[in-house]
């Protein structure tokens, strides 16, 4: 059969000589290939297991048997058994090459992924935490009872015991007093 391959590839080279054009190793890959094609593919299929992969193997193999094809000679043995070894040591790496990997782990929808780095959101509090030191007691007393407890106006009135009016204009007077000292904050710190 590797007779026939050679009596192509010299046949294939007179034509090509006469047409200017294509190379002996090109007509040698696709005898290769319609000699050795189907059995290769299914004796890759065999070992893989999924055709794609076991195309992607003869392919592998055909490059191979392409960058040796000096090596490719009846005297050194058969060119059938010299594809199917190649071909069989490609699966066989494959394998090893996924086993050496650490299995891929599917993403958990009950674990949200992570959405950002926090590390403005900590600079900020910190921040909020001086520029709250800074009020007075009045002020941080009615933002820490309706931000930071979650209370409404009515319930931080009966915890502080003033009426909800005041709550309302302190808390007002509060924000915009916290906002003026987180940018004078930010202002003192170097960019």
């Amino acid at each position: 059969m590797m007779a026939e391959a050679r009596g192509k590839l010299r046949q294939w080279r007179r034509r090509q000589d006469h047409k200017g054009g294509g190379s002996a190793d090109e007509a040698l890959v696709v005898s290769l290939y319609s000699d050795h094609g189907a059995t290769l593919l299914a004796y890759a299929t065999r070992l893989t297991g999924d055709r794609q992969l076991a195309e992607d193997v003869v392919q592998e193999t055909l490059l191979r048997a392409w960058k040796n094809a000096d090596k490719l000679t009846e005297e050194r043995g058969s060119i059938r058994g010299w594809l199917f070894t190649v071909a069989r040591n490609i699966v066989t790496d494959r394998v090893r090459a996924r086993q050496s990997r650490p299995a891929e782990v599917s993403e958990n929808p009950a674990t949200p992924p992570i959405a950002h780095d926090h590390a403005e959101d900590v600079v900020t509090a910190i921040y909020v935490r001086h520029a709250l030191q800074s009020l007075s007691p009045e002020h941080r007393a009615v933002l820490v009872t309706v931000y930071y407890g979650g209370k409404t106006a009515v319930e931080a009135a009966e915890i502080l015991g003033v009426p909800p009016g005041t709550i309302k204009s302190r808390t007002y007077y509060a924000l915009r007093a916290l906002k003026s000292a987180i940018e004078e904050a930010k202002e003192e710190v170097p960019a």
